[in-house]
């Protein structure tokens, strides 16, 4: 049933010095008609978690390494031949099967592979959504709410697929001066600063605590869907109370810090090509310098999209054409995903070149590496490709290769990453795509 009418224009209110404060409410459905169609400090370093998303897949028959377990038990097959200086920091999981519903093509697999989940369609295509968080958001919302930015994506040509909820998309940053600008710009404090007094940042908090209690009333006289937007809209608030009270306080002094140059090349597209290669590696080199100066610990590239038609090097045709267009063993899907991989190894040895502790800023992390099929002129989603770079402080194998040879859920990786964070998690997934037990073959 309906709850009573409140106004679009409603406010959250409270009192703040004998001052009366407010804030606009999100967009909820009890604002519209019956259609719905008008208004009515210290310690242990960090886990990290990185994720690598690219699109239209691989070619299996030349990823699948040979040989399982660890050192020179796996050799790195032809496709991952470009990540050899980064073996020795590798875990290749393969044989893994999403088992949430291939409804439709790329798309169904990118929720199945980030979220565990089937992918939620309305009325039509152009109408879908993501049923649960994807994995970067499930493991920010444990452990990155102690830092400057609780996320951070990016991506050269893709806006991304990271997930809050349903409806609650975070687009990729996919400008490297807008991202230099937003981590390193006037925000950013260098280790050793003193943290900002400013009066102003004291009274935006005081604005944020002074209409909660009002947030709490109005949630009684909710639906449920509003509910769940009020809550993810609070669940923003907080965030920025965390982000204000991050300034207050000194920066971490960590040795690897260091504020990079800003970006000054000209990264517009050549002869109609996008300078993927470019635009990547200066995204990575700033998101890695964000990590070890502990902005954020948690990050996401989206380097190229589900369907991406997007020209690489000197292919003939865009990546997605090629997949179903190029007969036999599609030598130029091929040189595409070694180009692209290229950039994995990119961002691991981005990571890798920072030193911290006993190691280095890789050995911190676990960069998972993926896309929304395994064989893209079939769109399938069996056997997906599955990459780990890093060990998240020592808790993933290195050097490893796991194959499963019956097909199992891809979501037990996800949640063994889950896990590697430190976050305690029953399960990732929903119904058919749910994992309750990690891969434990994997773990150290």
């Amino acid at each position: 049933m309906r709850k009573t009418r409140i106004s679009r224009r409603s406010l959250l209110r409270g009192m703040l010095g004998g001052a009366a404060v407010s804030i606009a409410l999100p967009p909820l459905d009890i604002f519209l008609n019956t259609n719905g169609t008008a208004y009515a400090a210290g310690g242990a370093l960090p886990a990290r978690f990185g994720l690598f998303f690219w699109g239209n897949g691989n070619l299996p028959h030349f990823w699948v390494p040979e040989g399982e377990g660890s050192g020179d038990d796996w050799q790195l097959s032809d496709q991952l031949q470009v990540l050899a200086p980064h073996k020795d920091k590798l875990c290749v999981v393969s044989g893994m099967n999403c088992k949430t519903e291939n409804i439709i093509p790329h798309n169904s697999g990118a929720a199945g592979i980030l979220t565990g989940a089937s992918l939620v369609i309305r009325d039509g295509r152009d109408d879908e959504t993501f049923a649960a968080p994807s994995i970067d958001q499930v493991i920010a919302n444990g452990i990155g709410r102690d830092t400057r930015f609780k996320s951070l994506e990016f991506g050269a040509e893709d806006s991304g697929r990271s997930y809050n909820g349903p409806d609650s998309r975070n687009p990729a940053e996919n400008d490297p001066y807008a991202l230099f600008e937003r981590v390193f710009g006037a925000g950013f404090r260098a280790p050793g600063d003193d943290g900002v007094v400013d009066p102003a940042i004291g009274l935006r908090r005081s604005v944020l605590d002074a209409v909660l209690a009002d947030a709490s009333a109005l949630n009684a006289r909710l639906g449920v869907n509003d509910q769940q937007r009020l809550e993810s809209h609070l669940d923003g608030i907080r965030d920025l109370e965390l982000r204000l009270a991050r300034l207050e306080e000194d920066p971490p002094n960590l040795e690897a810090c260091v504020q990079p140059e800003p970006p000054t090349a000209n990264y517009e597209p050549i002869d109609g090509r996008p300078q993927l290669q470019a635009k990547n590696r200066i995204m990575c080199d700033i998101a890695a310098m964000c990590l070890a100066c502990d902005q954020t610990r948690v990050i996401s590239n989206w380097i190229t999209g589900g369907v991406s038609n997007i020209l690489i090097g000197d292919a003939t045709a865009g990546h997605h054409q090629l997949t179903h267009d190029e007969p036999g063993d599609q030598p130029q899907v091929n040189a595409i995903t070694k180009a692209i991989l290229g950039e994995y190894a990119y961002m691991l040895e981005a990571l890798r070149s920072i030193p911290e502790g006993d190691g280095t800023l890789l050995d911190n992390c676990a960069v998972m590496a993926s896309s929304e099929v395994s064989l893209g002129r079939t769109h399938s989603m069996e056997d997906m490709p599955l990459l780990i770079g890093g060990s998240a402080c020592g808790r993933i194998k290195n050097d490893f290769h796991y194959r499963s040879f019956s097909g199992d859920n891809a979501s037990t990786v996800l949640l063994t990453l889950v896990r590697a964070m430190g976050i305690v998690a029953p399960s990732f997934g929903i119904d058919e795509g749910m994992a309750t037990d990690s891969l434990g073959s994997i773990e150290v």
